[in-house]
């Protein structure tokens, strides 16, 4: 089965013609292809974002969807090329590298293939080493979402529990607080996204307008510390007020309203950022 829709998030950016041949490439293959940009601002090399944002993203497009996903610094390496079948039966085509790790852990993958490369690879590339964005994962991917070839036809079968996984931090639950790191940002706005979700949050009992003493350390320096409001949205504090929320993907969120926190603070993102919310006696 296909659906026409092939949706591409890659590092590249938008400023040269490496996505408009990814593009191209998937046109060629069938013009009457849907192509959407999910997104190609991924930090350059920063495979766990490209996770994140598939994760972000995945859930909200119709069974069938090809997705390609392309940060990729281990290009030409012996790092495998691969589709992974998820358990909503969407198709992932990326470097399995840990660009598969947010879909495994909270989406579920029940299939992956190795991409053969003698089928699958853009014809006359066999000798550029360096732009597999083109030459195998989008056209791979185009392959697949315009039923040209089948899931089977991709290549052979790899196990599921040796896809490469991104360690990721467990939330920690005490009496009186929670712990966890901040996963990554709402670029836009400079929010930060921590890795507890909601039901970790609730252990603690909280209501809107309770306040909690939030602590933010990056490896052990303390960079933040304060009282931060739980509100429902952004104006539920005054402007330039920290708030703390539940975002759009059930997780906490740290955000100044109309600010960016991000930035105020100087915070990063990544598993040395680590966060803690206590209740406040």
């Amino acid at each position: 089965m296909s659906n026409k829709l092939l949706v591409l998030q890659s590092d590249f950016g938008l400023v040269d013609g490496a996505v408009s041949a990814m593009i191209g490439v998937a046109l060629q293959e069938d013009p009457t292809l849907v192509v959407h940009n999910l997104t190609h601002d991924i930090t350059p090399f920063n495979i766990f974002e490209g996770s994140y944002r598939l994760f972000q993203t995945v859930n909200y497009w119709p069974e069938e969807t090809t997705f390609v996903s392309v940060v990729d610094p281990g290009v030409g390496s012996k790092r495998k090329s691969v589709v992974a079948l998820t358990e909503n039966n969407q198709y992932i085509v990326t470097p399995d590298n840990g660009t598969l790790s947010y879909i495994k852990k909270h989406i579920g993958i029940k299939a992956i293939r190795g991409i053969s490369e003698v089928e699958n690879r853009r014809k006359n590339t066999e000798l550029s080493y360096t732009f597999h964005g083109r030459d195998v994962y989008a056209f791979t991917g185009a392959k697949l979402a315009s039923g040209h070839i089948s899931f089977e036809e991709v290549g052979p079968e790899l196990s599921v529990e040796e896809i490469v996984e991104l360690p990721v931090v467990e939330t920690q639950i005490s009496e009186d607080d929670v712990r966890g790191s901040i996963d990554i940002l709402d670029v836009r706005f400079g929010s930060l996204w921590t890795s507890i979700t909601r039901e970790e949050f609730y252990s603690l009992k909280p209501e809107f307008g309770d306040r909690f003493e939030v602590t933010i350390f990056n490896n052990d320096m303390l960079v933040y510390q304060n009282q931060v409001t739980y509100g429902k949205s952004f104006a539920d504090v005054r402007i330039g007020q920290p708030i703390l929320y539940i975002n759009s993907l059930y997780r906490v969120g740290l955000a100044i309203n109309q600010g960016t926190f991000a930035k105020a603070y100087n915070v990063g993102v990544g598993s040395n950022w680590h966060i803690e919310i206590k209740v406040i006696k």
